[in-house]
Formats: structure tokens, C-alpha cells, sequence
């Protein structure tokens, strides 16, 4: 039950800023060139302030620091300026809305979730094709007609209101479900009728970073203190998590305060209860201090405690709480197995000595595990690709559930008298599709395949394993069509990368994708330490003193595809967002001949003060904290905004944020466009496009597509390609 919130993004496909790209080798004639950079950009005359700070007697300066402020007039007069010379320039793009055009027809086809049951309802989420958000629908078993429940779209003018999460009740009588505005963190809870659908006025505000966690009729969630001042709410810093409990047709004005620990404000609170309602689970984890791991304490329901007894009181490992048989507690743990193994943990007697190990450490990292029709379905990953085992409850293999190909599983949701689960697969070029599984045959079916116009057969996936700077092999995933020659001649290629906070990024099918490789591209995707790809040991490879790991496993990538002439370094554009963002900003000053062209989104780029604003704090066990001497001064050797050079051809860039990002706040982003336009002074541009209503990943699916194809009409306009669809 390890709640750490990463640097991910929200965005229409999975969690790792999914935006996968769009790249046509078709060259264009010179005077596109002439065009390009015949018109210089005058970028606006952004002040400077006489800001500097002393961190252990280094004077950095900081003379764009007014642009923090989010609220000022300032500021806004200095976004309205920047987003009108990016409009301009993109205005200059002849093919510009024929990008977006193909990626509308790419996007527009029927998209579904793993169904979920909950007695005899099924509830699952789809999208028709371009709505802005998915709609959660309710059928009354498989073979009903299914209707409507939740319709976000419904419920914004602008359809960038989502459902964030949704949790039902154990008697399947009522919805608890979470909506958040503008692509914000923020969120409130509302409630339902399973069975009618009708709406119950209770409203809880101020959500944030929360389970929803039912007890009877009873919901358990967690939330922060309602701002001091409104107009704050996207950057100020986030204290004092609180868990609180609201009964059912009460005021929420009135919801009891579960626990709260002011005396540690930068501590995460986080409740959920067993399937059987018999345990109430508090996880705390102390993120803020540069821990990794979670504490937790529970209440036996059953037994009528009223206060929280201590399972676990350190903060040096993670837990996550599978579910309880009778007494014993089924917990997924990386204590003393990096790797992570999974344990019983009596709740009478729960010294570690007494744990007893079920499912013991292996060499392949162990994903997560469910407990459905008293069965263990554990997924692993092998070289960045699932495998799923299904073990009794005493550890015994039973089965290997097999996968169409190389990819990966997900889903596997249900309660433990339940003798069937759905769950999906995909992987680069397989997509998405719903499977049900049988615990008591041990099958497989088909339950809902795509509907995406897609040939795989013409596409093919290969992944090499290449040298890092100090010989550690790094696994690259390589997405082409069949009819392309690799190693030939050097093609437009896009490099994708993350590195950080335990994310790995999987094989996975994103229909945009289909834009470029359909055109004869190439599409590369680096599995860099600082991920969970291998285990924690990988992770802690690229945390904190060894995050110059990530840039240069990034940097090896790009040499790698240049050498084996895949590409060239005029034909190479990259892209990573958030944390990803970052790894962007660092490897453009470190190698800025390597790349064309780059995407920067929602990144943190700076390193000394991201822990200042919302919940960045919760970054500092990956990062660690310009407070800290020694890390001070690993992190201002190559935090983006600091070291930014002048004197250097740097590659066009594209910096792109919104203003309802209250993960990484816009300033990070600001600051850095403002330093690069400053001290660069070469013929490629830089630019900053920065979305409204929009946060930390695209807050609707129009705002998506609008996004992808100005990255991707911002990559073809400088690589001097056209696309042809």
C-alpha cells in the first residue's frame, strides 16, 4: 500500500506522459528552410530581479524568481506574450492542421476498461471515439444493457472535468467517486445510488492524493486544510494530510477527523479497508524527510478497536496490503527483497520475526498481486515485459497465465470469493485488449478485442540492450514498420525517455503512434535507471547522488542510434515530460549536438526549490533537497535552469505547461524558457506554449490531440520533413 506520488502524468493514455509521436521522412523543399528562419522570433523582454540566494556559500542567482508568483499580472501580461510568439510561429507551419486532422481520425475508434463486478453489477469505463473523458458505465450482468452512470463530459463546458477515481460500496448499494477540474490535483468527492444512478448531495472538498476507502456506510479518505487564500490554491505548498470519515447523509462540514499528525506536516496519511471490512489500514509514509518507504498501523473492525495498532513503524521499506485472510495479512513488501516478495502478517502477533514469506524474492522484479477466488495471480516483469503466475495461498505455482507476446497485463481486479477477473494486455503494436479469466480452469477468453483501424503484422517491435557510460546494458525498445530498413540510412527517429520514482515505461499501444510508424519512422523507447524496470536496485541506481545515471543511459541511447545508423543527430528529435522533462532539460545543456529538436513538457527544471511549492517535497527520496550540503551541490551541477550556457548552438526547443499543473508548478518552466531565451542567441527557436485549463497531463482529449500535433508539427518543421498522410 505504498502511496508515494511519482512525477506521471495524467494524460489520455497511460501514466508516463504517453505521448507518443509522429515523424514523416519526407524532405521539404529549401525554401521551407528560408521561411523557418528567415523570420527571426522577438521574444518578450522579460525583467530581471536582483535575487540571489546563498546555499552553503555558493551565491546562485535567481533573477527570474517574480515569475513564481502564478496569480500576479505580471506573470499573466508575460504568459499572454510568450503563448502569442509561439502562435505565431506556429501559425507559420503550412501542415499544421493536417496533423491534427490525421491524429482526430487516428484517435476516433471505441476505447474500453477492464470491466469491474460488484455483485450483480459490472461497471466499466469507454470512451465513443473523441470525447473528452470516458464515461463510466453500470450493466446488470454481462449480457444487460448498459447505461450510463457517470458522464464527466456532462459536466464542464469545455469537457476538462474527469473522473479521477471511483470506489463501491461492500454492500454494491453506493458510489463513492472523485472529480477533478482543469486537469488539478484537487479534487471533490460526490456520491450515488448503484442501482439508480441518483445523485446523493453529499460533497467533500479539498481532496487530495486519497483513497477511497469504504466501511459500511461509511467512506474513508484523505484530504489537505482548505487554502488560506484561494487564488493559491496551484502552488502553495501542501501540509498536513489529514484522514477524515464521511457518513452518508451527513454534512461534510461535520466528517470526523481520523487522524492528523501536525507535528510531522510533510507526512502522507492514506486509509483502506480489507475486502471483508474487517480491517481499517492507515499507511503513512514521511517522504518529506527523504524516506521511501511506508509505516502502517491497523484497527480490527471486528473486534470494535477504535485506535490504530502498529504493524510497521519504520519508513525504510514500502508495503502494499493485498487483502487479510481471517487474521493473517497478505502484504507485497520490498523489506529485505528488492525485488519485493509477498508475506503473511498475523495481525495478533505481528513481530517481523513471525512473518512468514509466501511468494519469496526471484530475479524478476514482482509488479503486484490480487487475491481472486482464494488464488494469487502475481505479475512480474522479465525484461521489461509481464509474466503472470497464479499460486494457492500457501505460495504452491498452480499455472503460468500465457500472454499473446511480449507486452503488458494489467487489471486482474476482484474480491476474493470471485472465481473470475478481467484483465488487459497490450504492448507497442497489440492493442489494448480485455481478457476474462477463470480461476477454476485456469482459461483464458476473450472478452473485448479493438476496434482501431491497425495492421500489426506490418509493424514489428525489437528491443536491444545497448552500453551505458560506465558499461551498465540499458533495454531500448525499437518500434518500425516491416518494409524499413534499419541500419540503412539515417531516418527521423524520436527518442522517448523517464528515469525516476520506480516508474517503468512498458511496451504499450497508443494509437498516435500509428501516425509516424505508418510513414516508414522509427520510434525508440529508452528503459533508463532511476525506473523499476529491474527492481529497486535499478531505481536507487538513478536516485538522488547517481540521477546523472538517467541523463547519460539517455545520452548512450542517442549515441547508439546514431552509431548504428538508425539515425543521425539531425534526424534525432526527443521527448519526455515531468521527471521526464527534466531528464530533457539536463541532456540538451550536457549534449546539445546530439538532438535536433526537444519536447520538454511539464518539466522540474529547477532542482534547488521544486520542494517549496504543492507536494514537491514528496520528490526529495528521488532527488534529494538543496538543503542538504552534499546534495545541494550534485543537484545544481545539473539542474536545467542553473546551467544553462551561453555561447552554445543549442537545438530547437519546445517547453509546453499549463496553468492548472499543481504537481510541477508553471514557474519550473518559466523560469527556464525565460533563462534559454536570455542567454541563447542561435536561429533555432525557443518556445514556451502553455495550455489554460489544462494540468500536469492533458485535462481533455481534444486538449491531447491539439498538444501531440503542435509537438509534432514543431518536430517536422525543424527536421525539415513533411508529413503525407
Amino acid at each position: 500500500m505504498s502511496f508515494a506520488i511519482p512525477l506521471t502524468s495524467g494524460a489520455i493514455s497511460k501514466p508516463e506522459l504517453d505521448m507518443k509521436k509522429i515523424l514523416i521522412s519526407v524532405p521539404l523543399i529549401l525554401s521551407t528552410f528560408l521561411v523557418c528562419f528567415s523570420q527571426p522570433l522577438h521574444y518578450p523582454a522579460t525583467k530581471k530581479v536582483n535575487q540571489v540566494d546563498d546555499y552553503f556559500g555558493t551565491k546562485v542567482a535567481d533573477p527570474y524568481r517574480w515569475l513564481e508568483d502564478d496569480t500576479s499580472a505580471a506573470v499573466a501580461e508575460w504568459v499572454r506574450e510568450e503563448n502569442a510568439v509561439t502562435a505565431s510561429y506556429f501559425d507559420r507551419i503550412p501542415f499544421r492542421s493536417q496533423v491534427k486532422e490525421r491524429l482526430q481520425k487516428i484517435y476516433d475508434y471505441p476505447k474500453y476498461s477492464a470491466p469491474s463486478k460488484h455483485g450483480d453489477y459490472y461497471l466499466f469505463g469507454k470512451n465513443e471515439g473523441l470525447q473528452n473523458q470516458p464515461v463510466l458505465y453500470v450493466q446488470h450482468g454481462l449480457d444487460g444493457p448498459p447505461q450510463v452512470l457517470i458522464d464527466p463530459n456532462k459536466l464542464s463546458e469545455d469537457g476538462t472535468t474527469r473522473l479521477a477515481d471511483f470506489s463501491v460500496s461492500n454492500d454494491n448499494k453506493y458510489v463513492a467517486y472523485s472529480l477533478s477540474k482543469s486537469g488539478s490535483d484537487w479534487q471533490e468527492i460526490h456520491f450515488l445510488e448503484l442501482a439508480t444512478g441518483a445523485q446523493l448531495p453529499d460533497v467533500v472538498q479539498w481532496v487530495k492524493l486519497s483513497g477511497l476507502a469504504w466501511l459500511g456506510n461509511r467512506l474513508y479518505y484523505s484530504r489537505y486544510d482548505a487554502p488560506e487564500a484561494a487564488a493559491k490554491a496551484y502552488s502553495a505548498k501542501n501540509e498536513n494530510h489529514k484522514v477524515y470519515v464521511h457518513v452518508l447523509g451527513t454534512d461534510p462540514k461535520e466528517d470526523q477527523l481520523v487522524f492528523s499528525d501536525p507535528q510531522n506536516p510533510q507526512r502522507f496519511h492514506f486509509a483502506a479497508t480489507t475486502d471483508d471490512e474487517r480491517f481499517l489500514i492507515l499507511d503513512i509514509s514521511d517522504r518529506g524527510k527523504g524516506k521511501d518507504g511506508d509505516a502502517f498501523s491497523v484497527r480490527d473492525m471486528k473486534l470494535g478497536e477504535n485506535t490504530f495498532k502498529p504493524i510497521v513503524t519504520s519508513f525504510d521499506d514500502q508495503y502494499d496490503i493485498v487483502d487479510n485472510v481471517g487474521d493473517q495479512l497478505i502484504v507485497l513488501t520490498n523489506r529485505n527483497a528488492p525485488n519485493r516478495r509477498v508475506v503473511s502478517i498475523d495481525t495478533r502477533d505481528p513481530e517481523e520475526s513471525r512473518w512468514k514469506t509466501i511468494l519469496p524474492e526471484k530475479p524478476e522484479p514482482l509488479e503486484s498481486v490480487s487475491l481472486i477466488g482464494g488464488k494469487l495471480i502475481a505479475t512480474y516483469l522479465k525484461d521489461v515485459s509481464s509474466r503472470v503466475y497464479v499460486y494457492d495461498l500457501n505460495g504452491k505455482f498452480e499455472n503460468e497465465i500465457a500472454l499473446p507476446t511480449l507486452g503488458t497485463v494489467g487489471g486482474f481486479k476482484g474480491k476474493k470469493e470471485e472465481t473470475k477477473a478481467f484483465y488487459y494486455f497490450t504492448s507497442f503494436t497489440f492493442p489494448l485488449t480485455i481478457y476474462e479469466y477463470d480461476v477454476t480452469t485456469a482459461k483464458s477468453t476473450l472478452f473485448r478485442g479493438s476496434e482501431v483501424a491497425f495492421k500489426p503484422d506490418d509493424y514489428e517491435t525489437q528491443q536491444v540492450f545497448y552500453p551505458s557510460k560506465d558499461g551498465t546494458k540499458i533495454p531500448m525498445f525499437i518500434v518500425h514498420k516491416k518494409t524499413v530498413q534499419l541500419h540503412d540510412s539515417p531516418l527521423p527517429t524520436l527518442l522517448y525517455g523517464y528515469g525516476g520514482f520506480n516508474i517503468t515505461l512498458k511496451p504499450g499501444f497508443d494509437p498516435l503512434l500509428i501516425g509516424w510508424l505508418e510513414q516508414g519512422c522509427v520510434y525508440a523507447q529508452a528503459n533508463l535507471r532511476g525506473g523499476g524496470e529491474y527492481g529497486e536496485k535499478w531505481h536507487e541506481a538513478g536516485m538522488k547522488l547517481n540521477k546523472q545515471n538517467v541523463f547519460d543511459d539517455f545520452v548512450a541511447a542517442a549515441k547508439w542510434l546514431i552509431d548504428n545508423k538508425i539515425t543521425s543527430h539531425d534526424k534525432l528529435v526527443i521527448e519526455g515530460g515531468s521527471n521526464g522533462g527534466l531528464l530533457m532539460g539536463a541532456v540538451t545543456n550536457q549534449h546539445p549536438e546530439l538532438f535536433r529538436a526537444v519536447h520538454a513538457a511539464v518539466g522540474v527544471m529547477d532542482m534547488l526549490r521544486f520542494q517549496k511549492f504543492t507536494i514537491g517535497w514528496n520528490w526529495i527520496p528521488d532527488y534529494g533537497s538543496s538543503q542538504d550540503s552534499v546534495q545541494f551541490k550534485y543537484l545544481y551541477s545539473y539542474s536545467p535552469l542553473q546551467n544553462i550556457r551561453e555561447g552554445v548552438e543549442y537545438p530547437s526547443i519546445l517547453v509546453t505547461t499549463a496553468d492548472h499543473d499543481d504537481r510541477v508548478v508553471p514557474a519550473h518552466s518559466f523560469k527556464y524558457v525565460a533563462t534559454m531565451q536570455e542567454k541563447y542567441r542561435g536561429q533555432n527557436p525557443v518556445l514556451i506554449r502553455i495550455e489554460t485549463r489544462s494540468g500536469h497531463g492533458s485535462s481533455s482529449t481534444s486538449k491531447a490531440i491539439e498538444e501531440t500535433a503542435d509537438a509534432y508539427s514543431f518536430f517536422f518543421y525543424n527536421l525539415g520533413v513533411t508529413p503525407k498522410y
